[in-house]
């Protein structure tokens, strides 16, 4: 069994990889993280490596959308549950989950675990 994650270099995807490495220690699980851009490919290989944690790190079919490839993944794979990262929004922007993330949530045949990244603290204004 293994532990599904989205990632992105974003603050989002880091708090899902994150959580995702937590998780996989407490359940003596493996990662296979899924990366939508190219240039991320690198980075969560090397975040993964530093961990100890047996993992897999798999491009995005060409053209294919994260929230396919991790459905895909939770529906043909021993996946345990999948992990993604939300972002803040605003209080408008709160009436509206992003798509991807509420395609996941409802359509995943697995648990989902959603994290938020951790916010900025504010500038110091003095």
């Amino acid at each position: 069994m293994a532990i599904a994650v989205g990632f992105t270099s974003k603050p989002e995807g880091v708090a899902a990889l994150e959580t995702a490495i937590e998780e996989a220690r407490l359940r003596d699980l493996g990662i296979i993280a899924v990366v939508p851009d190219e240039a991320d490919l690198q980075v969560a290989q090397q975040r993964l490596a530093a961990t100890g944690v047996a993992h897999e790190v798999r491009p995005c079919e060409e053209l294919q959308p994260l929230a396919d490839a991790l459905l895909e993944l939770a529906e043909t794979s021993a996946v345990e549950f999948i992990v993604i990262g939300l972002r803040r929004r605003t209080p408008v922007g709160k009436l509206l989950l992003g798509s991807n993330a509420q395609r996941i949530l409802l359509d995943a045949p697995c648990p989902v675990v959603a994290v938020k990244a951790a916010p900025h603290p504010p500038a110091d204004g003095g």
